[in-house]
């Protein structure tokens, strides 16, 4: 708990000092982003240390690992973190997903030797994606202003307070042994990473990656909660959402600047 205080007063330290970032030229303020310039200022900081870090692993770790083992791993990860997912089915009462979801979870963890293996997926059982922020959207409570966490990335001030019981829902935070727990911390962190490598391209070559992946990532939530039962059949959906939020992107980079105030 301690280390998480740290980083969270360093996070909290961050937000007030970043408040000055400059917009780049000719750009259109989102009404659903009053806090930008904070915003973009985090945003830099964040892609910094992940240019410097957490990029150059997860290509390395993609690399080098064969594809089955890359499997096997998201596999094992998602199958530990699958509790967060039945106890959001049933905070939001969905009862039939909620057998769907216990049923995975435990042919996963039998038959699918722990997870490695998606066993369910065979039998099935579709897998499901649902978290704390999305949960308390369908509780009608609304997504606030977009929001950059520092090291935790793109949000909004719903998904932020989300993030609590995500972290304490977890199973591995009530692994007490710190050689086993942050080793699965971290791996699970490379492993989400490798699975953005191939979106890498597009925001680096945007004329404003902060506004494209703001955008991406604002359609995509009110995707999952207005949208969609949060299952895998929304892969297609969400990237027509990330091509259409490109778009969006480009659009801002063209619109007329405001005219300045007489």
């Amino acid at each position: 708990m301690r280390t998480t205080t740290r980083t969270s007063l360093l996070s909290l330290c961050l937000l007030i000092l970043c408040g000055c970032a400059t917009l780049p030229p000719n750009t259109t303020r989102s009404a659903r982003d009053p806090w930008e310039r904070m915003n973009r200022t985090t945003y830099k900081f964040n892609t910094a240390l992940d240019h410097a870090v957490l990029r150059p692993i997860a290509r390395g770790y993609h690399r080098a690992l064969p594809s089955f083992a890359q499997t096997g791993v998201r596999n094992f990860l998602t199958n530990l973190a699958y509790p967060k997912v039945i106890i959001n089915d049933l905070l939001q009462g969905q009862m039939r997903a909620f057998g769907n979801d216990t049923g995975r979870l435990v042919l996963n963890s039998t038959f699918g030797i722990g997870g490695l293996l998606d066993f369910a997926t065979f039998a099935g059982l579709d897998r499901n994606d649902r978290d704390f922020g999305q949960t308390f959207g369908k509780w009608g409570i609304k997504s606030g202003p977009y929001l950059v966490l520092p090291f935790f990335g793109p949000s909004d001030v719903r998904d932020a307070f989300g993030k609590v019981p995500e972290y304490f829902a977890d199973p591995r935070y009530f692994i007490r042994n710190p050689w086993v727990e942050w080793p699965l911390w971290a791996v699970g962190i490379v492993n989400a990473r490798v699975d953005l490598l191939p979106l890498d391209p597009s925001v680096d070559s945007a004329y404003d990656p902060y506004a494209l992946v703001r955008n991406v990532y604002l359609q995509n939530r009110d995707f999952k909660v207005y949208g969609s039962t949060g299952s895998p059949q929304q892969d297609e959906q969400e990237q027509k959402l990330f091509d259409e939020a490109a778009k969006d992107a480009d659009a801002e980079k063209s619109a007329p600047a405001a005219p300045p105030p007489k």
